[in-house]
């Protein structure tokens, strides 16, 4: 799978540093909604959850409020791997479907956009890496 470096605008949007925001990240860049746009909606679902460790765009976003956010954004989870089904879909270009989609693959998402992965680095583990399943927009 081909990989370019983006980091969805973070750079440009004043951010600096590093930090765990790999779903605003996704989100802006499969979306192509700025990346300001998306890391204030994550902050307002994360200040609903009922939790002591908030989700937050910086620092991470838990399943739940991820699929809230995708859903607000116009997106639809469809999964790769079920309970006791061991990984199916792994993060290469001919396993995953054309368009714009978020991938969710262990402890991270990434952007995928007609087989070109777009990131901060390459998380692909040589074509390895499981897909638990990704989000596409909703027909």
């Amino acid at each position: 799978m081909d990989f370019v470096y983006d980091d969805g605008g973070r750079a440009a949007a004043g951010y600096k540093g590093k930090t765990c925001d790999c779903v605003c990240r996704a989100i802006a860049i499969a979306a192509e909604l700025p990346y300001k746009e998306v890391y204030d909606v994550i902050n307002e679902y994360g200040k609903k959850e009922r939790k002591k460790n908030k989700s937050t765009a910086r620092t991470g976003v838990t399943k739940s409020t991820t699929r809230k956010v995708m859903a607000h954004f116009g997106f639809q989870w469809y999964p790769t791997m079920h309970i006791g089904q061991g990984c199916t879909v792994h993060l290469r270009e001919k396993e995953l479907p054309k368009g714009r989609i978020v991938v969710s693959v262990s402890a991270h998402c990434a952007a995928v956009i007609d087989g070109v992965l777009h990131d901060t680095y390459d998380c692909t583990r040589d074509g390895s890496r499981c897909v638990y399943g990704y989000y596409a927009k909703a027909n």
